[in-house]
């Protein structure tokens, strides 16, 4: 499902040349569970950019359910982002002033999904979540962990092919952190293809498969 050959990533601060991404290559198949695990500087967010679309590599080739991404227009990047990738943020990226079902509707939105079906999915992802009768709450009516849940209904909603997983429990406390891991499980067992990127090595122990990266190279 997941592609990476030899792909590097070089940032430029000034006339200094960083590279955060160093020859990597690594494969994920449809209904992998893998964590992604490095310190802060490693170039897990960069493996994380490129992997949801987000950012492109420098060299090498990615491929994503068997499409050649770096081809790809800005436009049709976005349409993947949005049509394939379900995001999960550490900071939830909820708009405050949206109720918890206006939050999980609005990528429906951007997909043009009659309003009749957009009811239906949005009721279904929240029901997923156990967050159905917090619907017409907003953010700063619910703990860090609802709004965690409101943030994977939100992915959840469009179907997509994978989850993209972003230090998604690093703001909740350990009990709330092990509740939102959980429904990672629970996503993981109905044959959902999670990459999570974390810091931490308890949580990165939860998937199926943990690969390091340290200065912008893979161990396995």
């Amino acid at each position: 499902m997941i592609r990476l050959d030899h792909v590097s990533k070089i940032y430029h601060m000034g006339e200094e040349k960083v590279m955060a991404l160093d020859d990597v290559s690594l494969s994920i198949e449809d209904g992998e569970f893998v964590s992604i695990i490095g310190p802060s500087g490693s170039g897990k967010s960069t493996m994380m950019n490129i992997i949801g679309c987000l950012d492109t590599a420098d060299e090498g080739s990615y491929i994503l359910d068997d499409q050649p991404i770096e081809t790809y227009s800005e436009r049709q990047l976005a349409r993947i982002r949005n049509r394939k990738i379900g995001f999960i943020f550490q900071n939830f990226n909820l708009l405050p002033r949206l109720t918890a079902e206006e939050n999980v509707e609005l990528p429906l939105i951007y997909q043009h999904v009659p309003a009749g079906e957009r009811r239906e999915r949005v009721e279904e992802a929240l029901e997923q979540v156990g967050l159905s009768h917090r619907r017409k709450h907003h953010p700063s009516e619910m703990s860090g962990g609802q709004q965690q849940r409101v943030a994977i209904a939100r992915a959840l909603v469009t179907h997509p092919s994978l989850f993209l997983a972003d230090e998604p429990s690093g703001n909740l406390d350990t009990a709330t952190g092990d509740e939102i891991m959980e429904l990672f499980h629970k996503l993981h067992s109905e044959g959902n293809t999670i990459v999570l990127i974390t810091h931490n090595d308890k949580i990165a122990e939860e998937a199926q498969r943990k690969v390091r990266i340290q200065d912008g190279r893979l161990s396995v």
